[in-house]
């Protein structure tokens, strides 16, 4: 008995099994990165993400995990899972939470200017230069960016899969959430999906190991958290009373759109509605210009979200132009920073908890098929229209899980390849 009790007690004295205060302490000297790095990297991938919110997963797997190793598949999928519980954009808030595992609350700036200020320039610039544009079609260039976002999400679907639905228990959860997310395709079915997966890992995925997951680089304080948190409601609550009292139209353009970005679920198709019943009804913007700035942010890459730069640009009374844009994209996403540097610093603690763990498995497994789902409805229906779309993405899957090339390369080709096949 003696000696099977000190076998039992080796790995507390084991420095990598060591107890959790000592885990703290090991990642308080913070994460190794730097603002201008983790800019660096997000700026490319705002510059060479399209085809919506799930593709920009595919991109930041491709680039965070796989070739960066920033973070490693299960504290990626963790994350992950939280960010499609929150309200708002899930891909921003996903490279919020990456940028600051990497380099603090800086890092999460960072991340968030380098893949939203490309395509929010993009479309300011469209709303000085266009005025009374009535559609914009779809070029053969904007075709094959669609037809890649098909081979990113399915690899991404590939990879995370094997890693998260390695039994069949897993699996079953994901296929029948792919099952349940396409024949109930509404914002709140994907977060009673997510909700019943982790309540079925939480019953059926318990295991005896004992294995503790990899702490994540987090050096953000608690303090910090309840602040966010405070001031979040505040804002939420004092808005529309301040609204009430001063009648200032930048103050109406800014809790609109931060009421908006608060309590939508469902990402960015999700919001065009939300958008267009608040801006369109009110004066600020017409029909037309509101379909011309939906069309054109279909053409730029980065979050979806980012149209309401476009929205604060072509509001009338001003503020508007670049001012509106920059009231309009800051108040959209400033709730996602709240929600994300809120949550960060508990997160290690609910994730070293068996039972938190355990509906995780559940959490992660149903993520996998909603990407499943995702990868039929909307991104292949909306891509693949005849064969040479096919052999299209079939090509920039190869190039991207055989051959390893850099999925910006991959992105121009099939915009130079779509734009091509346009013309025969």
């Amino acid at each position: 008995m003696n000696d099977t009790s000190e076998q039992g007690s080796l790995p507390e004295e084991n420095p990598s099994f060591d107890k959790v205060e000592h885990n703290k302490d090991a990642v308080r000297p913070g994460p190794p990165g730097s603002f201008w790095e983790v800019l660096l990297v997000f700026t490319r991938l705002g510059l060479t993400s399209f085809g919506g919110p799930i593709a920009h997963l595919g991109y930041f797997r491709e680039e965070i995990v796989v070739r960066r190793k920033w973070v490693d598949e299960q504290n990626f999928a963790d994350l992950l899972a939280l960010c499609q519980f929150l309200p708002g954009p899930s891909s921003s808030q996903m490279g919020i939470a990456l940028g600051m595992t990497r380099a603090g609350v800086w890092g999460g700036l960072a991340a968030w200017l380098g893949f939203t200020l490309p395509s929010a320039i993009a479309l300011t610039i469209f709303a000085y230069i266009t005025r009374g544009i009535h559609g914009i079609t779809q070029e053969g260039w904007l075709h094959g960016l669609l037809v890649v976002a098909v081979a990113v999400v399915a690899q991404a679907v590939w990879g995370m899969a094997k890693t998260l639905c390695p039994d069949r228990p897993r699996a079953t959860i994901a296929i029948l959430a792919a099952i349940a997310i396409l024949l109930w395709p509404v914002a709140i079915g994907q977060i009673m999906i997510l909700a019943v997966g982790g309540l079925i890992g939480w019953r059926f995925l318990r295991t005896t190991e004992s294995t503790k997951p990899a702490m994540l680089p987090l050096k953000v304080s608690r303090r910090l958290a309840v602040c966010c948190w405070g001031l979040f409601v505040v804002l939420l609550v004092g808005l529309p009373v301040l609204r009430l009292v001063i009648h200032v139209q930048g103050l109406a353009l800014f809790d609109t759109f931060f009421r908006v970005g608060s309590l939508v679920f469902g990402g960015g198709h999700v919001v065009l509605p939300l958008l267009q019943r608040e801006v369109v009804p009110a004066g600020w913007v017409n029909n037309d210009q509101f379909l011309a700035g939906y069309g054109a942010a279909q053409a730029v890459p980065g979050p979806l979200f980012t149209f309401s730069a476009y929205l604060g640009a072509v509001s009338s009374p001003a503020p508007n132009g670049w001012f509106g844009a920059l009231i309009a994209l800051v108040a959209m996403f400033l709730p996602s920073f709240f929600f994300v540097i809120g949550i960060l610093p508990f997160w290690n603690h609910l994730r070293s908890i068996k039972s938190f763990q355990s509906t995780l498995r559940g959490i992660n497994a149903a993520v996998v098929g909603i990407l499943l789902a995702a990868l039929y409805q909307p991104i292949w229906t909306s891509a693949i229209h005849a064969p040479v779309d096919f052999a299209l993405g079939l090509l920039a899957f190869g190039l991207l899980v055989i051959w390893k090339v850099p999925p910006w390369i991959v992105v121009v080709l099939s915009a130079l390849l779509g734009a091509g096949v346009s013309l025969l």
